[in-house]
């Protein structure tokens, strides 16, 4: 299980990079300009008003990731591989990922030009296709590597552990990319510090596919059912239907807010940005610390009353966040407090989901026969992504409210009005995500599994 997770170290790391830095470094801002960042493509808000010519390639990248979802783990559930479903998919996509990940970033005009744009279109579209390929896989042998709850809340927790560790990995070009910039230049010094990531990423993503035998650890029959009919039976499953329905909120919720961080830091509490970086680890590292509870909280009190404490738990954190301009508390110490209070409902809920679905699939499976654990892996991240995109339109609609736009800017011009709206959006997210889970019935669920369990100690 130790070995599995490394895999997600490394495919985090490469994501970090994309999440991090594709905007930074091809939207790059006058400071950087000044310090001899290059203006590959042209800037401004000139699409629709609201987005630049980057943000309609990533929502069109996205879309086109949502679609290879499905189709990539239907091949993967049906695939007769005598070596396993899910590695050798794993093992085909680790070195292009990496490979890509780093063109991705090397656009062939030193200047604003056409080409560069097709570059980045096409890149892009073949990176999410390789991650696609590497994640759905990887993340059916959740449920398939965890015979045990035990086993399972293990795995969640070691990959979430090596999730953080990956994106924290992904962005210490902010430090090393510096000293190289007087040596290589200024483009060059952050595309060394990327080559050298996505190194360490495909050696890690590569090790699980080379010292695991999927066929010692999984015995399952290969699923029958082409893509549609075997998306359309995933969905047909109301429990899955009620737990996606709840994690859509979630992730509108979070991407709200995550997007939102560095706007209500500078805006709302009207201090240096700077402080983003310590909120944002500070956060991350406290989340952390909570990891190694929540197995022995789970067992004691189950997965669905913990999700639901964490959705709550996030929105009492959005409340604050949007009576910042209200409560009369210094903005470093009110930011402070609202990590505080975040990363405890964020390391319920970035462990236990995952292993909501993994459960759904094992019951799905011992009912009808059929292991589609890929599908609904796959149908969850779809959740994902929709809700992530869901609130990037929101974001950007509604954190404008009362300002002016510069559509000749990177960057969109937040008001405090805005943000305070957004942050309420983000209650209300949580809350409506709370309550689409209580219909979620987990007695069933794990009575299913349970039974299956007692027959085979039989």
């Amino acid at each position: 299980m130790i070995i599995f997770s490394i895999g997600q170290l490394g495919w985090s790391m490469l994501s970090g990079l994309i999440n991090a830095w594709l905007v930074t470094f091809y939207l790059p801002t006058q400071s950087d300009i000044d310090a001899g960042a290059t203006q590959f493509i042209k800037p401004g808000l000139i699409i629709f008003g609201f987005l630049t010519i980057l943000g309609l390639i990533t929502a069109a990248s996205r879309i086109f990731d949502a679609v290879t979802d499905p189709l990539i783990a239907s091949m993967s559930d049906r695939s007769k591989n005598p070596r396993g479903r899910r590695i050798p998919f794993m093992q085909y996509a680790a070195v292009p990922l990496s490979i890509v990940t780093v063109l991705l970033f090397c656009a062939p005009v030193n200047a604003i030009s056409g080409i560069n744009v097709a570059w980045i279109s096409v890149f892009i579209l073949l990176f999410y296709l390789f991650m696609t390929m590497y994640c759905t896989p990887y993340n059916a042998l959740i449920s398939e590597f965890g015979k045990t709850q035990d086993d399972r809340m293990f795995i969640s927790t070691a990959i979430s552990l090596t999730f953080f560790a990956g994106t924290l990995i992904a962005y210490t070009p902010f430090v090393f990319a510096g000293m190289l910039r007087e040596s290589v230049g200024f483009s060059w010094g952050y595309r060394i510090c990327f080559i050298v990531i996505a190194v360490i990423a495909c050696i890690a993503m590569l090790l699980p596919t080379l010292l695991l035998k999927e066929k010692e650890f999984v015995d399952t029959k290969p699923s029958e059912a082409n893509m549609f009919k075997s998306l359309a039976s995933t969905f047909k499953n109301k429990d899955f239907r009620v737990f996606v329905g709840s994690d859509i909120m979630y992730w509108i919720g979070l991407t709200l807010f995550q997007t939102g961080l560095p706007f209500f830091v500078k805006v709302s509490m009207e201090i240096d940005e700077s402080y983003t970086m310590i909120f944002m680890g500070g956060m991350t590292v406290l989340s952390a610390v909570f990891y190694p509870f929540v197995s022995g909280m789970v067992r004691k009190f189950g997965k669905k009353k913990l999700t639901i404490c964490g959705f709550l738990g996030l929105a009492l954190a959005y409340i604050i966040t949007a009576l910042i301009r209200v409560i009369p508390i210094n903005g470093v110490i009110l930011g402070g407090i609202i990590c505080v209070i975040a990363a405890f409902p964020m390391a319920l809920l970035g462990i236990i989901p995952q292993s909501i679905v993994a459960d759904v699939a094992e019951a799905e499976g011992i009912v009808t026969g059929e292991n589609r654990e890929g599908m609904f892996f796959a149908a969850r991240t779809f959740a994902m992504k929709w809700g992530q995109s869901i609130a990037m339109l929101v974001f950007t609609s509604l954190a404008i409210i009362g300002t002016t736009q510069n559509k000749n800017a990177n960057e969109i011009t937040a008001s405090a009005k805005g943000l305070t709206i957004v942050a309420v959006c983000a209650v209300a997210f949580c809350v409506l995500g709370a309550v689409i889970l209580a219909a979620y019935n987990e007695k069933k669920v794990m009575s299913t599994i349970q039974s299956k369990n007692k027959t085979e100690e039989k």
